[in-house]
């Protein structure tokens, strides 16, 4: 079974690893984590070299049918955050 990293496995880490409390680098990673969302949510990308760029994808309103009664439907126009990863992660995980 893979491994799933969350936010307190991190917190963890990066505390083992920089002699920090785990408080301080929950704090790190939040402040973070604020900063790339208030960045994509003002329509900005955030982009780290070698791992990838995460950026604001928008979709057009578009015709859809509803399952319940097969109505047709105009399904809204929506944004969503999507990742492109960085060629040195394609290629690591490719090896």
């Amino acid at each position: 079974m893979s491994k799933v990293l969350n936010k307190k496995e991190l917190a963890d880490t990066l505390a083992a690893k920089f002699d920090l409390k785990k408080k301080e680098s929950l704090e790190i990673i939040d402040a973070a984590l604020d900063e790339m969302f208030d960045t994509l949510v003002d329509g900005g990308k955030v982009d780290f070299a070698g791992f990838g760029r995460f950026e604001v994808k928008s979709r057009a309103a578009h015709p859809g049918i509803n399952p319940a009664t097969k109505e047709p439907i105009t399904i809204a126009a929506s944004k969503s955050a999507a990742f492109k990863p960085a060629k040195a992660l394609k290629d690591a995980l490719n090896k």
